[in-house]
């Protein structure tokens, strides 16, 4: 998890929500790591689970990271919660909850959901003060500067 915050801090230091995330496979090697970049590439999709998912994916030459982990500073949205599916994540661990689009525990688990052709293992709440910190921090700062 302290990667992935080095992650957050890497996407707070060009005006990104300080989010940060890295993959690791079974064995402990890095697959791939990235953090927001949803401002400075104007894509909306463009969060640091599914740049990370891309990298590892790429590296590996395969769509599939199984026996994976996803290590993450804020809890996934339903859109990177689907793409661990899809790339058949074995673990999601993240730090703070995130009440306003969390997947995996605030308000749906799509990690553990039955009906669905795969599921994963969540750990959450792993340095969730300092994860939140930087997001804290980051809206007040906005708010401040009177920017939404």
């Amino acid at each position: 998890m302290r990667a992935a915050l080095s992650e957050a801090d890497a996407a707070l230091a060009i005006g990104e929500v300080p989010v940060g995330c890295i993959i690791v496979g079974p064995t402990g090697v890095e697959f791939g790591r990235a953090h927001n970049l949803r401002e400075s590439l104007s894509d909306p999709t463009a969060h640091a689970e599914l740049i990370a998912i891309r990298r590892a994916c790429e590296r590996l030459r395969s769509s599939r990271l199984i026996g994976a982990t996803l290590y993450v500073t804020l809890e996934p949205c339903p859109m990177c919660a689907g793409a661990a599916i899809q790339g058949r994540i074995a673990r999601v661990v993240y730090g703070c909850d995130d009440p306003k689009s969390g997947a995996l525990f605030s308000l749906y688990s799509l990690g553990r959901d039955e009906r669905l052709n795969h599921r994963f293992e969540v750990e959450r709440g792993i340095l969730a003060r300092e994860c939140g910190q930087r997001l804290t921090q980051f809206f007040a700062s906005l708010r401040a500067m009177g920017k939404k």
